[in-house]
């Protein structure tokens, strides 16, 4: 994906490989192999038959001796800025978080300290199969840009945009809200489908209690003018709730107060969205609304979504770490291994009763593939591995003594593939 990675081969062959394409018909190739051009798959079946039809001089051919191959993982929920702040923030309320962590040290924050947090952010996440991820807003996006454009991966790039609210630090003047818009028009401007078509700039909205009506409906008209998405916190805590019940004089929260001014769009990609009751999961359905469930982040201080009732109810839910600061672990499969387990762990919280169903495997999977995709809007591109789609791809070391034996593939990448991070290697596309 950048100078570092070019070769002076045309095109690229894996074969010998366990092939999961996470297509429609989640197809998987038990000896499969897949031929790549430039950035492009070509091709993808059996080993023998690809390597037959598309060997050449020209191209690279890697046996990968029966390792798994699946789509590059997708982050749907990370604060990069907030890298360096690991650890400031442990054991306390989110409020206590925001207003006394968090914004004082994003508030000093230089765009060199954005750059730095993203590069090491990025490398974390790299090292845990991610190949593209959903930034949820920090101060300096050039900062950002500049560190995605050398880790080669891609991203949805966003700005925390407040117009209003308490808890701001002193030394950060609250924006007029026609400034905050024309500040992301001009980062989209500046930054929007550049790094080779990497980089995509989005609107952000940090939270329902920094915004005023004006901003989220100039941001919604904004995001249709430009075409791109709207990353916002939604739902997270019961105070949030009751805030704007007794400011909006709706019956329960924030997503009753979205749908009734009209913001809830299918290019909105809500995190965390933990407090929504039934009519609202309804809301989210009914506008093709994207959440992203952040479980660690969700357990340290937000509570437990109701994912298996947005499933139920044919919400795109994707996977997302959070920042450093709310999760302490960069890994989107740690986070495979937490939704899998604590939403089962919630039926029994909240019925009574225990559901094994509870998001199986291969919704998992799902959530990581496919649904973040759908999440950042590049599901045309990346999410699966199909003829057509970018060549983002992760091979897994299957042959670790944390993974053997493998009974079930799909069980095992959830549920074990957690311990061993340091199996995954990414392949970039041949440029």
């Amino acid at each position: 994906m950048n100078d570092a990675t070019k070769t002076n081969h045309s095109g690229l062959i894996l074969h010998n490989a366990l092939i999961v394409t996470m297509d429609d018909e989640l197809r998987v190739f038990r000896n499969g192999g897949i031929f790549v051009e430039n950035d492009t798959i070509i091709a993808i079946g059996q080993s023998l038959d690809i390597v037959r039809d598309y060997s050449s001089n020209s191209h690279e051919i890697i046996d990968l001796h029966g390792q798994f191959l699946l789509p590059g993982l997708i982050n749907t929920h990370v604060h990069t800025s907030q890298q360096l702040a690991r650890g400031i923030a442990d054991d306390v309320d989110l409020l206590t978080w925001l207003h006394h962590r968090i914004w004082p040290y994003e508030s000093n924050m230089t765009e060199d300290d954005s750059y730095i947090s993203t590069l090491l952010c990025g490398i974390e996440l790299i090292h845990s199969g991610v190949t593209c991820f959903a930034e949820a807003g920090g101060q300096h996006v050039t900062g950002m840009a500049k560190a995605v454009e050398l880790l080669g991966l891609r991203a949805c790039l966003t700005q925390s945009i407040m117009d209003s609210g308490d808890g701001l630090p002193s030394s950060w003047r609250v924006r007029t809200t026609d400034e905050c818009i024309q500040s992301q028009k001009e980062l989209h401007n500046k930054h929007h489908n550049t790094a080779d078509g990497r980089i995509r700039i989005w609107l952000g909205i940090r939270q329902i209690m920094n915004s005023t009506d004006r901003l989220l409906l100039q941001t919604r008209d904004t995001s249709k003018e430009l075409q791109t998405g709207i990353h916002m916190h939604v739902a997270e805590i019961p105070f949030e709730n009751h805030f704007v019940m007794q400011t909006q004089e709706v019956d329960h929260g924030t997503v009753t107060y979205l749908e009734k001014i009209g913001f809830l769009t299918s290019n909105l990609l809500a995190a965390h969205s933990v407090w929504v009751n039934e009519s609202e999961i309804g809301f989210l359905s009914n506008h093709g609304v994207k959440v992203s469930h952040c479980p660690a982040a969700a357990m340290r201080m937000l509570g437990f979504a109701p994912i298996k009732e947005m499933i139920n109810a044919n919400v795109c839910v994707s996977l997302g770490t959070d920042g450093a600061p709310s999760n302490n672990r960069m890994s989107i499969v740690d986070e495979m291994y937490l939704a899998s387990l604590i939403n089962k762990g919630r039926e029994v919280y909240s019925k009574g009763t225990t559901d094994p169903t509870a998001l199986p495997a291969e919704s998992i999977l799902k959530m990581a593939t496919v649904n973040g995709a759908k999440a950042v809007l590049w599901e045309n591109d990346i999410g699966s591995l199909e003829v057509g789609k970018k060549a983002d791809m992760i091979v897994i070391n299957p042959s670790s003594w944390s993974m053997i034996p493998i009974h079930d593939w799909s069980a095992t990448m959830c549920m074990v593939f957690a311990d061993v991070a340091a199996y995954v290697a990414v392949i970039p596309p041949v440029v």
